[in-house]
C-alpha cells in the first residue's frame, strides 16, 4: 500500500530531529565545493579555457556527490548514525557515480530531443538511480538505471506530487533571500529517501 506523501514528509521531519545541523553542514559543503569548481578557475588568463575547465570539474564532481548525498540522506531517513564524511563516500565509487550521472543526463536529453514531455518522464524514471546505488554496492550503472525505471512504474505521478508539495516552501525560502534553503534542501532530500524506501517496501510486498 502506497504511503501518502504527507505522511512521508512528516516522517522525514521526525528523522531529521537531532540531525538538522549535520544535514545543513552537508548541504553547505556541497554548495561551496560546486561553487568553487564553477568559479575557482576564474583567475586563468583565458576566459574560455577557464570556463571549459570549470565545466569539466563540475561534471566530474556532481555524480560522486549525488551518490554521497543519497548515502547520507538514506541514513538520515532510516534513523541511522550520520556524519559529514558520508558526502564524500561517492568518490570511493567514482566510476560508477560518474557513469550514473552521465548516462541519466544523456538518456534524458535524448528523450527530450523527441519532445520535452518524454524527456521529463525519462528524468523522473531515473530518479531512484543514486538511491539504488547507495543501497547496493554490487550493482552496476545500467542495472541501477533499469531498476529505477522499474521502481517508478506507477509511482511517477506520486513522485511529481511529492515535489509539488514543496513549491510553497520554495517560495518562502526565496522571501528569506535564500537562507531558508538551508533547511528546505535536507527536508526535500529526506522526503525523497522516505519515498524510495516506501516504493522499495511495496515492491517487495507485492513480489
Amino acid at each position: 500500500m502506497k504511503t501518502e506523501n504527507a505522511v512521508l514528509m512528516q516522517a522525514a521531519k521526525q528523522s531529521l530531529k537531532g540531525k538538522w545541523g549535520t544535514a545543513i553542514a552537508v548541504f553547505l559543503i556541497y554548495l561551496v565545493i560546486l561553487f568553487a569548481a564553477n568559479l575557482g578557475l576564474g583567475f586563468l588568463p583565458f576566459g574560455e579555457v577557464a570556463q571549459l575547465l570549470s565545466s569539466v570539474a563540475t561534471t566530474l564532481l556532481v555524480g560522486p556527490f549525488l551518490l554521497g548525498l543519497a548515502i547520507f540522506f538514506l541514513s538520515v531517513s532510516r534513523n541511522e548514525n550520520v556524519s559529514v564524511d558520508q558526502l564524500f563516500l561517492g568518490f570511493d565509487r567514482f566510476g560508477t557515480a560518474f557513469g550514473a550521472y552521465f548516462l541519466t543526463i544523456l538518456f534524458s536529453c535524448l528523450w527530450a530531443l523527441l519532445l520535452i514531455v518524454p524527456g521529463i518522464i525519462a528524468a523522473i524514471s531515473y530518479a531512484m538511480t543514486f538511491y539504488i546505488l547507495a543501497d547496493d554496492h554490487s550493482i552496476g550503472v545500467m542495472e541501477a538505471i533499469r531498476k529505477s525505471k522499474a521502481m517508478m512504474k506507477g509511482y511517477k505521478w506520486k513522485f511529481v506530487c511529492l515535489q509539488l508539495r514543496f513549491v510553497g516552501w520554495f517560495l518562502l525560502c526565496v522571501l528569506t533571500l535564500g537562507v531558508g534553503f538551508l533547511w528546505l534542501f535536507p527536508y526535500v532530500q529526506t522526503s525523497i529517501a522516505k519515498f524510495y524506501d516506501d516504493v522499495k517496501t511495496n515492491l517487495v510486498e507485492h513480489a
